[in-house]
């Protein structure tokens, strides 16, 4: 009997290759228009996997730990060394040989790597231009998906509870790793431990199942997100479900399901795009996105640009005071920790790290390991040029210009990023989505502040008030005696 029943129990979850292939042909079947091939809406739905390949190439390359005396360096030196004092070409050959045998792979997996990199750094270029191109497009005609959306609801909750499964696992074997003789001797700074933002010390102590559910609250966050700014700004509440499906679905967010650093960009600046008609509060919103994550800073211009004679100093003002707030936040929380050289340490890191710094060669993973930087910096330089031009460029802008162009700046930010840029996919997946699925946002558009009713002016007059009757000195005792004495 018990037998029988852990029949119904053994259940795997697919590989990252598998799950590539299978996402892929049930996303074809949900949101492929097969009434209409000539679309755009297909060809966004088979080029969202486009950069699969390589991201399945970077995780199946990635160098895994090794003892000392087996690292392919110590091979090289201990082939010198016998190569200088070698009686015959016969004994040279057989190491040479040996060293083949044992190397070989790891040398092929560099190798792979690298490929991986290229391919989701060329793969993203598609990307930009579609985003590029979305400032262009105006007629949205209103393509339903293939399935109804409580179908595409149930299918979102049951993907959504199996990537929590995948999540608990990503970081139980990242925090609580099997330990092997090859690997004991030998410490690996994991890829994303490297991360610098400045929110991710607080949960570096944190047990396995609170920091998995951090990550699963922040995919939470993502697909509520998208579905209620689908209803409230789309007026289509079916193509936020459609878009929350797809990105449960999508092999990025099961690659990545249980590391925050991925996930908590979006989960905060996805807000901003819901608030958009506040000024006060999209501003608010997007500090203490660049505050806890660093780079949602680089779409500022983006919102200047919208909030244009229509709010902007007091979205600006709104953005600084919850910067400053949440770093002086995490600071505190830090200092009352115990912690006080954390704080330090986390600026210090973030400031002498390669992978933001061009012009300094990069000692983190990604495409531009070993490649010197003077080919790096005209890159920054072309991507600093794109972050203020979309300050001016288009005017007036709707909301569709802000999440084509957020996009774009999010994808281009990670070609002269050095810490495996590229990979941060979902980063800028999100707002891939949105665009997908997005009708005509012409009209969403920033309003104009009415002095009259609008509350933040109603709210100042009122203090203002308040701040004269407080002030207004009281008059001398004749002065009222007089007065008294004329009204009588």
């Amino acid at each position: 009997m018990p037998t029988s029943v852990a029949v119904f129990l053994d259940f795997n979850l697919p590989n990252a290759t598998t799950w590539f292939y299978f996402s892929s042909l049930l996303a074809v079947a949900l949101f492929f228009k097969f009434s209409r091939l000539l679309c755009v809406r297909n060809l966004d739905v088979g080029m969202m996997f486009l950069l699969a390949p390589g991201l399945l190439l970077v995780l199946a390359s990635r160098p895994q730990p090794v003892a000392p005396e087996q690292h392919p360096a110590a091979h090289v030196a201990t082939l010198i060394g016998r190569g200088a004092v070698a009686d015959s070409p016969g004994g040279l050959a057989v190491d040479v040989t040996h060293f083949a045998q044992q190397c070989g792979p790891a040398l092929e997996r560099s190798t792979g790597l690298w490929i991986g990199y290229l391919w989701l750094l060329v793969g993203s270029v598609y990307f930009f231009c579609r985003c590029l191109l979305d400032l262009t497009l105006v007629q949205r005609p209103a393509l339903a998906p293939n399935l109804q959306t409580g179908g595409l609801a149930w299918l979102a909750g049951a993907l959504l509870i199996c990537l929590l499964a995948v999540a608990y696992r990503q970081v139980e074997r990242h925090i609580n790793p099997v330990p092997s003789p090859s690997s004991a001797a030998m410490p690996l700074l994991h890829p994303y431990d490297q991360s610098v933002f400045a929110v991710a010390i607080l949960w570096r102590g944190w047990p396995v199942w609170a920091v998995a559910a951090l990550a699963f609250a922040g995919h939470v966050a993502v697909i509520g997100l998208l579905v209620v700014i689908a209803w409230r700004h789309f007026q289509d509440v079916a193509a936020g479900v459609a878009g929350a499906a797809f990105y449960l679905m999508l092999p990025y967010t099961g690659a990545s399901v249980g590391q925050i650093h991925h996930v908590l960009p979006m989960a905060l600046f996805l807000g901003t795009v819901l608030t958009f008609r506040f000024p006060a509060l999209t501003g608010a919103l997007l500090g203490v996105a660049s505050a806890a994550t660093y780079f949602p800073l680089f779409v500022l211009p983006i919102w200047l640009g919208f909030y244009r004679n229509r709010g902007v100093g007091r979205f600006l003002a709104a953005f600084l005071i919850a910067f400053a707030a949440c770093l002086a936040g995490i600071a505190s929380m830090l200092w009352l920790e115990g912690e006080k050289g954390e704080v330090g340490q986390s600026i210090q890191l973030a400031m002498e790290s390669t992978a933001w710094q061009p012009w300094k060669s990069p000692t983190t993973e990604g495409f531009w390991t070993g490649v010197h930087s003077v080919y790096r910096i005209p890159i920054f330089l072309l991507f600093l040029s794109f972050v203020v031009a979309t300050m001016f460029w288009p005017a007036p802008k709707n909301l569709a210009h802000v999440i084509a162009l957020s996009a774009a700046v999010f994808i281009s930010l990670q070609w002269w990023g050095a810490d495996q840029g590229g990979v941060y996919i979902l980063w800028y997946v999100p707002l891939l989505l949105l665009l997908v699925f997005r009708p005509n946002l012409q009209d969403r558009v920033a309003l104009p502040i009415d002095t009259e009713n609008d509350w933040l002016m109603r709210s100042l007059r009122w203090c203002l008030r308040k701040v004269r009757r407080i002030l207004k000195r009281p008059e001398p005792a004749a002065v009222d005696v007089l007065k008294n004495g004329r009204g009588a």
